[in-house]
């Protein structure tokens, strides 16, 4: 199975930004740890803190890989290109968050892309990529 990860803005600051949110782990060393468990797994990464690049990686995934774990990050929020983008391709998309969004700031309470996935994990810490890996599985 061969999945892609997407990470949106800031999430490449994880195991330094915001500790008691993201944890102590930076995602580099996580993925790691990912890969291990998930050894018969091909998971290829993509970062970028920009919407339009977003939208070219999701686009560039179709068909190319069996399933993509996007956390958008604060466009989860705000962006209707990124859900025009998930919404237009066929592989399906597992959106994550690592903290839950529903018990923070009233405006995360919105997410713009959820309804255009195939579920949402939210609020398990890094662990939610594990979870949402299991997911294409199961």
């Amino acid at each position: 199975m061969r999945l892609h990860i997407i990470n949106g803005p800031n999430l490449n600051n994880i195991g330094r930004r915001e500790p008691n949110i993201y944890g102590n782990i930076s995602f580099s060393d996580y993925l790691h740890e990912l890969k291990n468990i998930f050894d018969k797994f091909e998971i290829s990464y993509s970062n970028s803190h920009f919407e339009s690049d977003l939208v070219d990686l999701i686009h560039q995934s179709d068909g190319k890989f069996d399933g993509i774990i996007l956390n958008a990050g604060a466009y989860s929020h705000t962006s209707v290109a990124i859900r025009d983008a998930v919404a237009a391709i066929k592989v399906p998309v597992v959106l994550v968050h690592i903290s839950n969004v529903y018990a923070r700031e009233p405006f995360r309470n919105r997410n713009m892309i959820a309804p255009v996935c195939e579920g949402i994990i939210t609020g398990f810490g890094l662990k939610s990529y594990e979870i949402a890996i299991k997911s294409f599985v199961e």
